[in-house]
C-alpha cells in the first residue's frame, strides 16, 4: 500500500475520448497527420522529463471514460483530457470529472472557438482547471507541462 501511495503523486491519466483512435486518418485537413501512437509517445517522453509517470488511454465509450476518470480519484495525480466530440454534449464525463481535486487540462487539436457552432462551447471545460486547443498534438505537452506546474505548486 506505501509505494501504491507513493506513485499516486506522480501519475497523470491522459484520457483520449471518440475516434481519436484514427488520429492521423480521419480528416487530416482539420486534425493534422499525427497518429494517437505519436502522441502517445510524447506524453511518455515530457512525462519522463519531468518526472511524472503517464497512464494513456482511449475509448470510444462515454462510460469507460467515465470509469477511468473516477479511478484517477485515487490513482492521479492529475489529469489531462481529450473528450472529442463528448466535449460538447456529455454530462456524465463532466459529472465525473467534477468529482476530482487534482488539475485537470482539457486538450483539443482544433481551436475549437473557430469552428462550426456545435464545436464551439465545451461543457467539459466547466470542470477543467485550464483548457488548451488549437495547437495540435503540441497541446498535449503544453497540457502536461501546465499541470506538472499546478502541481508543483501545490507541493510548495
Amino acid at each position: 500500500m506505501a509505494q501504491e501511495c507513493e506513485h499516486m503523486n506522480d501519475t497523470v491519466y491522459i484520457l483520449n475520448g471518440p475516434n481519436l483512435n484514427l488520429l492521423g486518418v480521419r480528416e487530416p485537413h482539420v486534425y493534422g497527420s499525427t497518429t494517437l501512437a505519436e502522441v502517445e509517445q510524447l506524453c511518455r517522453r515530457v512525462c519522463a522529463e519531468l518526472g511524472l509517470r503517464c497512464e494513456f488511454r482511449q475509448s470510444n465509450h462515454e462510460g469507460v471514460l467515465v470509469d477511468w476518470v473516477q479511478e484517477a480519484r485515487e490513482k492521479a495525480a492529475a489529469v489531462v483530457v481529450n473528450p472529442a466530440g463528448l466535449s460538447f454534449r456529455s454530462i456524465p464525463l463532466l459529472d465525473a470529472l467534477k468529482t476530482l481535486d487534482q488539475p485537470i487540462a482539457e486538450v483539443h487539436i482544433t481551436n475549437i472557438h473557430r469552428r462550426d457552432p456545435l464545436y464551439q462551447q465545451s461543457l467539459i471545460s466547466l470542470a477543467a482547471t485550464g483548457v488548451i486547443c488549437g495547437f495540435g498534438a503540441f497541446g498535449y505537452e503544453l497540457a502536461i507541462r501546465a499541470v506538472a506546474q499546478r502541481l508543483a505548486i501545490a507541493a510548495a
